[in-house]
């Protein structure tokens, strides 16, 4: 739980608050942005929470910081009356994990109930609520790592569950407990409903997996800009080679799918057709970088 004493004065007076420690990850900003802003480098309470839809999402904000750096004032027994919630339900069978991990400043994850198998997307923390739901819904079969620096406490699930874990050899050192190596940049179908799509640029080895021609789980490559309400992807976090970001940008186009799910920025669903309009103005906007 966060510090009062820490509290940034820039937060409206109430119930929450940021304190100092926030490292900008944008989490909460994506689960309750009608509650968190972002200010110089922090997130901070620019409008308090008005009913209980907006309290409960600042809650699921509050357990979801992965450096605790958010707090409330008053009844804590609401935070464990919102635990429940995690992992939240983003549509048909996919969830948004929540306990976003410090390991990979605070990137997103997610999980797959699949009727054949079911997958974890890039990690969160290792709690044991998270173990307990997953448990319930049928344990982990595969653990997909979109990229080396959202790793986070994989290895502690994979261990658990006895989970095949998914990466590319470019970017698995550090992860010699992988089971499936992804080579070379071709798509690799892992079963009927799961293709993983190498995706070179924002790390030599990244790639982006595709589940049932709907939803696509992104890591660190493209994400929905909420400002300016297009999808972005940012030449500041290019680590290998911006070029080979826009190729990969550009290889998305021969897939079908309305979801972005990223590691890290806004989700966003659309209409496949606008969906394949959105990426095309992207890559516009990418070579004028």
């Amino acid at each position: 739980m966060a510090n009062l004493n820490k509290a940034l004065a820039i937060n409206v007076k109430g119930e929450f608050f940021v304190d100092s420690t926030c490292i900008d990850c944008d989490a909460c900003r994506q689960i309750a942005p009608e509650v968190f802003a972002d200010f110089e480098g922090y997130s901070y309470v620019y409008s308090q929470p008005e009913n209980e839809k907006q309290r409960r999402k600042a809650l699921q904000a509050l357990i979801s910081c992965p450096v605790g750096a958010i707090g409330m004032i008053g009844n804590r027994y609401l935070v464990s009356s919102v635990i429940d919630d995690f992992p939240i339900l983003i549509e048909d069978d996919v969830f948004y994990c929540g306990f976003n991990s410090e390991k990979s400043f605070g990137a997103n994850s997610y999980f797959v109930k699949n009727q054949d198998e079911n997958w974890l997307i890039d990690s969160p923390r290792f709690v044991s609520h998270l173990v307990e739901r997953f448990e319930a819904m049928g344990g982990i079969s595969y653990i997909f790592l979109s990229h080396r620096d959202d790793v986070a406490d994989a290895g502690k699930f994979a261990l658990h569950f006895g989970a095949k874990v998914i990466i590319h050899r470019q970017d698995g050192y550090g992860v010699n407990y992988a089971q499936v190596i992804i080579e070379g940049d071709q798509p690799v179908e892992i079963s009927s409903d799961f293709v993983v799509i190498p995706t070179p640029g924002h790390t030599s080895g990244h790639c982006v997996l595709l589940y049932k021609n709907k939803f696509l789980f992104t890591g660190d490559h493209i994400w929905w800009d909420r400002k300016n309400k297009c999808l972005y992807a940012g030449r500041d976090v290019c680590w290998y080679s911006w070029d080979k970001q826009i190729e990969s940008t550009r290889k998305l186009l021969n897939f079908n799918f309305e979801w972005v799910l990223p590691g890290h920025g806004q989700r966003i669903k659309l209409p496949i057709d606008v969906m394949k309009r959105e990426i095309e103005n992207l890559i516009k906007r990418m070579g004028k970088v």
